[in-house]
């Protein structure tokens, strides 16, 4: 079986933490911080690029010798409010001092230095809605291609309300032949609401050759090297994920399951 999915550390202090190398691949990392107030972290970015995710709580905030000040807004992830967040450029370090309990992604890609260290929402970041159906989910866009806020990394958040499915129809972005598809490495962060409840998530290739399901609770991450990644929540539960996506080019295409790509295209021809 694949190592795909990963389970928090605790449920204190540092709870994630994958790099490139414990990944098996060459591009994202992610980390998580679950802090109580007065608590203070840090790291230097060295060749990465990094952007700091407030996923709940507030925090004061330095970064690339300057000072941000107080960042963070919804305590609750499930509020829906756009979230605070910070670029930092590789080659430089942050900061934060959580002002109230805090939850702190720290999502990672190789920087080029083409980038200063600057504030990403709220303002700019609105929730929208995508599919229909028991396909719709909301999306929370930090850092996609058409902002050009990052050497390589794209961020974004994903609602999906009780007894839906997103990232679907089943997608794939595992090939370096753009513009047809580009090669984009994945992680999942997993939010559930209720807290005791859980989501499914698939990751497979059309050749078999990789094949898993994966029952995901709270604070859980997976990781997606290749393949399909459709997920869903069972009725009575909502769920949220943090993506992470980064590759050779900061752009995202895809291409749907043949066998599920009708849906796709009914869907949009409306």
């Amino acid at each position: 079986m694949a190592d795909l999915l990963r389970k928090p550390f605790g449920t204190h202090g540092k709870v994630h933490e994958i790099t490139p190398v414990s990944a098996g691949w060459r591009y994202v990392g992610f980390s998580l911080y679950r802090l109580r107030a007065g608590e203070t972290v840090g790291e230097a970015t060295g060749a990465n690029e990094v952007i700091l995710v407030l996923v709940e709580g507030k925090a004061r905030l330095t970064a690339a010798g300057q000072d941000f000040g107080l960042m963070g807004e919804r305590m609750d992830v499930f509020e829906k409010t756009a979230p605070h967040c910070l670029y930092v450029p590789n080659g430089e370090a942050w900061e934060a001092v959580a002002e109230t309990e805090l939850t702190l992604a720290v999502c990672a890609a190789p920087g080029q230095g083409g980038h200063k260290a600057r504030r990403i929402g709220p303002e700019g970041i609105s929730l929208t809605q995508r599919g229909t159906g028991a396909n719709t989910r909301f999306i929370n866009n930090i850092a996609m291609e058409n902002e050009d806020y990052a050497d390589s990394l794209l961020v974004t958040e994903v609602f999906t309300p009780s007894g839906n499915w997103s990232s679907y129809p089943s997608h794939r972005h595992d090939e370096d032949d753009f513009p047809r598809m580009t090669y984009l490495e994945e992680t999942y962060y997993h939010r559930l609401n209720p807290a005791q409840g859980y989501g499914l998530q698939r990751v497979y290739t059309e050749d078999g050759t990789l094949d898993e399901v994966m029952a995901v609770k709270n604070h859980d991450v997976v990781l997606v090297p290749r393949g399909h990644h459709p997920c869903g929540v069972p009725y009575g539960y909502e769920m949220y994920y943090l993506n992470v996506m980064a590759g050779p080019l900061r752009k995202w295409r895809f291409e749907n399951d043949p066998d599920h790509d009708w849906i796709w295209q009914r869907d949009n021809a409306k």
